[in-house]
């Protein structure tokens, strides 16, 4: 929520490690004024932004939007757990909904703090050395992509798809906060912008990150390999066609997809490691992954799909999704396996993605911890492949088939053409991408409504254990829960807001 947020939040946040070279020291009693007043300082709250990051792209942040979509539904043990997202039943008075509002809003308001604190040491010229102002240049790059990448997180969730019908449109984006200026005065607080006002901003951020990183690379290229815990100009990149995708940008969804794929530096994982990306976190294609360890870890994004006691599970993937892999798709093997669920042990597949790192495990019993691999090429090859179906469809077959030859043995390249090489793009993006948050958003961007099958062929017993509420849920291409409310207590609170629900809550 857009309120006073207590500076305690925000040192407590500056504590976490983030990488085995953050070295990290009580900050003590200080206040808003008192907490940054040196290089170091702005070294450990910028560790507390990547905790932040690590932490918005793990757990329900991720799966919220996926057991809200068609490829998962509930089993009679989810003990209604996420259960108003899979039922459909979304409020704006809900908890959950407003605890995501106001996550992404505290972790915009300590972005900013540092943001704003960095700038008179940055505007000292004779007090810092050479390799200090390198520092902050890049604590100040890394904080504004951070920030541009929550309020993205924020506007897929809480506001309509972009258009050039909405996109000046009052009330439309998002409450834009800049300044770190915690009140208790409502009187002001944000309305909520245009969708314009919001992309730009982030746009801005992600130049400002772009701009510094990229300075910073040139001296010093040690986070351009896969498997980083930092920010790149590539994470940037992959961002950036990651948000033009989703407005419907196809040329600069393709260009900057292109500059990850040419780089060369995150080949697509082979499939002989395929299945190791998953249970190890390490694979060539792997753009950024945020630091964890056993001492320092994140939320659990499989515990959803998978019970510590090894015997049943909250959510299991519906037969639809277990039916789009072929004979030889080594996904197939590294997303699904059988486990017999319950006390009547009816066999079902569950969802394998998020095994957990045992490197991450803190006892004998799994925690299903995995750290997160927030962007991967083969998710540019697949933006490419999609952005330039009209434009280029030789070369979207291409990206389609390079990506296929690593995911399925013994491939051979197929030419697809109009609505058959759509087709298969989307398709492809499903099988790669399910359980990364992206179903929802998806659909939504396709004009493309969805039931949720209840069958199951594989083990008609499977019935057996289905939530009914979660079976068959369905939405209209146009239903208006694709996108999330603003919370109740927020619109409360906030005078500027009064009105500006979402439609149909």
């Amino acid at each position: 929520m857009i309120k006073k947020y207590f500076v305690a939040a925000l040192l407590a946040a500056g504590t976490v490690l983030t990488s085995c070279d953050m070295d990290l020291r009580p900050i003590g009693s200080l206040d808003d004024q008192t907490a940054i007043q040196s290089v170091n300082d702005c070294l450990r709250f910028r560790n507390g932004l990547y905790s932040s990051l690590r932490g918005l792209t793990t757990g329900s942040y991720v799966y919220a939007t996926d057991l809200q979509a068609d490829e998962f539904h509930a089993t009679t043990y989810y003990g209604n757990r996420m259960g108003f997202f899979t039922s459909g039943n979304i409020l704006s008075s809900d908890g959950d909904i407003t605890s995501y509002w106001s996550s992404g809003y505290s972790v915009i308001n300590s972005a900013n703090y540092l943001i704003e604190r960095m700038q008179p040491l940055l505007a000292n010229e004779e007090g810092l050395s050479q390799a200090d102002r390198a520092a902050l240049e890049r604590y100040n790059a890394e904080a504004h992509f951070i920030r541009a990448y929550v309020y993205y997180w924020l506007l897929q969730r809480f506001c309509e798809d972009y258009s050039t019908e909405t996109a000046q449109a009052d009330h439309k984006g998002l409450p834009i906060v800049t300044v770190y200026n915690p009140t208790g005065n409502s009187g002001a607080y944000p309305a909520r912008s245009t969708q314009d006002e919001t992309y730009a901003l982030i746009d801005s951020d992600l130049q400002i990150a772009y701009n510094g990183l990229s300075t910073f690379e040139q001296d010093d290229q040690s986070c351009l390999a896969p498997n980083t815990p930092y920010l790149s100009t590539y994470a940037i990149r992959a961002l950036q066609a990651r948000m033009a995708l989703q407005k419907g940008d196809n040329a600069t969804a393709l260009s900057c997809a292109q500059e990850v794929v040419n780089s060369g530096l995150y080949p697509l994982t082979e499939i002989a490691d395929y299945t190791t990306m998953w249970t190890e976190d390490e694979g060539s294609e792997v753009i950024f992954r945020p630091f964890m360890a056993a001492t320092e870890l994140g939320n659990s994004t499989g515990s959803t799909y998978l019970s510590y006691n090894l015997d049943n599970a909250d959510y299991i993937p519906t037969s639809d999704v277990l039916n789009l892999y072929g004979e030889g798709d080594i996904r197939f093997e590294a997303f699904f396996t059988v486990w017999p669920l319950g006390d009547q042990q009816i066999r079902a597949y569950v969802f394998h993605k998020y095994p957990g790192n045992e490197s991450l495990m803190t006892s004998s019993t799994p925690n299903y911890m995995n750290m997160p691999k927030v962007f991967r090429t083969s998710e540019m090859y697949l933006i490419a492949a999609e952005a330039a179906i009209e434009s280029n469809p030789t070369l979207a077959n291409q990206y389609l088939n390079d990506l296929r030859a690593k995911r399925i043995e013994g491939y051979e390249p197929v030419t697809y053409t109009g609505v058959g090489l759509r087709d298969a793009i989307r398709s492809e993006r499903q099988k790669e991408l399910v359980g990364e948050g992206f179903r929802l958003f998806d659909l939504r961007r396709w004009n493309l409504g969805f039931s949720r099958n209840p069958d199951h062929p594989e083990n008609p017993d499977i019935a057996n254990i289905m939530v009914p509420t979660s079976a068959g849920v369905s939405y209209a291409a146009d239903d208006y829960r694709f996108v999330w409310p603003i919370p109740s207590d927020e619109l409360q609170t906030n005078p500027q807001m009064a009105g500006q629900q979402n439609p149909g809550y």
